[in-house]
């Protein structure tokens, strides 16, 4: 049984591509880029990174580019942080297999969602699970109710939290009432906070984690963050949080993959562009994204 929480701060790590004509779309991983993001980071005080995650398009990547990029995060930051994998699949096997790599390739835990593509029943969330568990390593269970359709309810995830290596959740739905139902019903799992703009919120009623977005811009900021508020210092995390909140916001939008590579852009990191399906954002979308960049920058330099 492992032992392994899965509880820090651990970054959802956007992908850099570099132009080339012979890879599709005519970008291909900057797996250079990508080593040194990780890298930085983890320097920055984050406890690791996430690749493979819906930040890093894994759904838009071959099976030989998805691979790579994992092997990538862990090279970069071995003996420093850890790395936990997405191994998002549309069916249980596929979901193994991505984990049986994932353990194969050194890495410390899996990030996983339920099925994909089918919004699976209860006792079907319950065989994907056990099915990816057998690979052998920390499984972090991923709820987005928004895009999966399917709920991870603290009830369900009882059941989960029985299965052998399920040892977190990343709760990404929003409702920060959850972090105490599941605390209840689940003491066994380490809740992690998976919405930036809920946070703060989510890490004074309880979670011991946050896999995140935005820290793919302002890592040691939200590291800070983090502390403050697990330490209980909410005036002090209240005046770091809040210029931040409407940059965060952006982390559960539809464009957050585009927002968030925009902020990388904005601070001086290389963000640049995504692989289709997802395309450029609308002018008025760049308007008030660089407003919001522009405030939270601001409040950054002036504390």
């Amino acid at each position: 049984m492992s032992t392994e929480k899965l509880d820090g701060v651990i970054v959802a790590t956007a992908l850099p591509y570099r132009e080339d004509p012979a890879a599709p779309a005519g970008l291909r991983p900057d797996l250079d880029r990508y080593a040194e993001h990780c890298r930085w980071l983890v320097d920055n005080g984050c406890r690791g990174v996430g690749p493979n995650g819906s930040l890093g398009e894994y759904s838009s990547l071959t099976d030989a580019e998805r691979r790579v990029v994992a092997r990538t995060a862990v090279d970069a930051v071995r003996g420093k942080g850890i790395v936990v994998v997405g191994v998002h699949g549309v069916g249980a096997h596929q979901a193994r297999y991505w984990a049986e790599l994932a353990a194969e390739d050194g890495a410390h835990g899996v990030l996983c969602l339920p099925p994909t593509m089918y919004r699976a029943n209860p006792a079907e969330v319950l065989h994907h699970f056990r099915e990816v568990a057998k690979a052998g390593l920390p499984v972090m269970v991923y709820n987005n109710p928004i895009d999966t359709k399917v709920d991870l309810t603290p009830e369900l995830l009882a059941e989960i939290a029985q299965i052998e290596n399920i040892v977190a959740v990343k709760e990404f739905s929003g409702d920060v009432r959850r972090v105490l139902e599941i605390r209840e019903q689940a003491p066994e799992l380490t809740v992690v906070a998976g919405a930036d703009d809920v946070v703060l919120e989510s890490l004074l009623m309880g979670a011991t984690g946050w896999f995140a977005g935005f820290p793919n811009v302002f890592p040691a900021e939200s590291v800070r963050l983090y502390e403050l508020a697990t330490q209980g210092k909410l005036a002090e995390a209240r005046a770091l949080y809040e210029p931040l909140v409407a940059a965060f916001r952006w982390d559960s939008r539809v464009e957050f993959v585009q927002a968030i590579k925009y902020g990388m852009d904005h601070v001086g990191r290389y963000g640049g562009p995504c692989r289709p399906p997802r395309g450029p954002l609308e002018p008025a979308q760049l308007d008030r994204l660089r407003a919001d960049m522009i405030r939270a920058v601001d409040s950054l330099r002036a504390g």
